[in-house]
């Protein structure tokens, strides 16, 4: 046997410890230097509770592929939750996209729709958050008047095997607009809509079930004002 050989071995295995402690020491050294003041969150308005631990696959397209995967990040309950969750499911929450068929922003609107809640200018629309949060909020009072004696009528009703709730006619009004989900309704899923990507008012009355959206006081005249 090389003894020389293997006492170069023993050499550089024993290097091993030494290194990694000098690793280790050295980025808790760094550590000391950070300052946390620049990573604080005191004073933010964080209005959601969002847990990274449980995020959801669609059902329809975990089967297609893993190239069609897409994750959803389960929110609470709340009306923040709701407004988020259907956020992500239009745009993944991007305020300044726009879709293959010219839907805008975080909540994908419509340019018929935006002019009935006060919005003729797109371009503004599509460059101020704050004004695309109003819009969204005005949009749901008013299909929720619209919607008033569906909502009394059918919540707590099963369709198509799915439970009827408020907030998943709301979210199927913003995917389908309320005159479609009024059909719907009042013909027991007789008469569907699924709109350009194949998404159906079914799928979005089970996908936005049992979020609280009492929030929400139902408005005819509701129009999106920043003033």
């Amino acid at each position: 046997m090389n003894f020389k050989v293997m006492d170069k071995r023993l050499i550089a295995f024993s290097m091993i410890p030494l290194m990694l402690m000098t690793f280790v020491f050295g980025n808790l050294n760094k550590e000391k230097n950070i300052d946390s003041e620049l990573y604080s969150v005191a004073g933010l308005d964080l209005n959601f509770n969002l847990t990274y631990d449980t995020l959801e696959y669609e059902n329809d397209v975990v089967s297609s592929g893993f190239d069609n995967y897409f994750l959803t990040p389960k929110l609470d309950k709340s009306f923040t939750g709701f407004k988020e969750a259907l956020a992500f499911k239009e745009s993944r929450g991007n305020y300044f996209s726009i879709n293959t068929f010219g839907y805008l922003g975080k909540y994908q609107f419509g340019k018929s729709t935006l002019q009935l809640i006060g919005v003729h200018n797109t371009n503004t629309f599509l460059s101020n958050p704050k004004l695309q949060e109003k819009a969204f909020l005005a949009n749901v009072a008013r299909n929720k008047w619209i919607l008033r004696r569906d909502i009394k009528r059918f919540c707590g009703t099963y369709i198509e095997g799915v439970l009827i709730t408020e907030s998943g006619i709301l979210a199927a009004a913003h995917l389908a607009g309320p005159g479609s989900v009024k059909k719907y309704l009042r013909s027991y899923g007789a008469i569907g809509f699924a709109d350009a990507y194949g998404t159906t008012i079914k799928k979005y009355m089970n996908n936005f079930s049992g979020y609280d959206t009492s929030f929400v006081v139902g408005n005819r005249k509701a129009k999106a004002n920043l003033m």
